[in-house]
């Protein structure tokens, strides 16, 4: 089967997924709304830059329901058995998760790409900035496209995870733990170990203000996140290969 026509299946299956549809509604509506209210509430800033990372503080949130969309669409056919069909048509297991990988980050970046734009707008609309918020300023361009880089990340990160432990409520408790737990248990300890270890630790949000994390830079908070996720992955899909189903 060319690789053309497997994303085309998996698109297929992915789009007949009830939780697909729950979660995109939901994730659009929780960012959108977020980023209505960050801007809203920032009355002026320094900066074009700062204004929109005001307004891209939803994310934070609605980033947690990419985590559940990703892994449903891996753990959903293993709850429902048509994971039988699908390794039948398809032996190559790794090829299948590259796949159904390749929809869920296409579909993650669609939507986040949409909701950045909305930010951006509603920075525009509702901040005061000195010369206005152009959407071509560097600084700009910059948190737009590490919103979109970290969200996609999150996803694949997710989807890794639900390809290894084959289960929706393992996967989204690791994942929740990881993401949304351990940064603040870090902070509570308030140790300079905790500080160095919650830098290694992947962010919903990453960046100078990450959300519920140890402050850190966008570079090392993209690298930190991408590794995870390709860790996971790669783990997820030797596993899958290996496992009778």
């Amino acid at each position: 089967m060319p690789f053309r026509s497997l994303v085309a299946s998996e698109w297929t299956k992915l789009r007949s997924l009830r939780s697909t549809w729950w979660c995109t509604a939901l994730y659009l509506l929780v960012v959108g709304a977020g980023g209505w209210f960050g801007a809203a509430i920032t009355q002026s800033a320094p900066q074009p830059d700062l204004a929109v990372g005001s307004a891209l503080t939803g994310f934070g949130f609605g980033q947690i329901v990419l985590v559940v969309f990703a892994v449903l669409a891996v753990t959903g056919e293993f709850r429902t058995g048509m994971v039988l069909a699908s390794f039948t048509s398809v032996p190559r297991r790794g090829r299948l998760l590259l796949a159904k990988t390749v929809v869920v980050a296409v579909w993650c970046v669609l939507l986040s790409s949409s909701l950045a734009l909305f930010c951006w707008f509603a920075a525009g609309r509702l901040t005061y900035v000195e010369g206005g918020i152009p959407l071509t300023d560097p600084g700009v361009v910059r948190q737009l496209g590490v919103q979109v880089a970290a969200a996609t990340l999150t996803g694949v990160l997710a989807l890794g995870l639900g390809a290894l432990l084959r289960s929706s409520a393992g996967a989204l408790g690791v994942s929740f733990g990881v993401l949304f737990l351990l940064h603040p248990l870090l902070a509570i300890s308030e140790t300079s170990a905790g500080e160095r270890i919650g830098r290694f630790v992947p962010a919903l949000r990453v960046g100078e203000d990450a959300f519920l994390a140890v402050q850190t830079t966008w570079q090392l908070g993209l690298l930190v996140l991408g590794s995870w996720a390709v860790a996971t992955w790669v783990l997820g899909a030797v596993l899958l290969a290996h496992r009778d189903v």
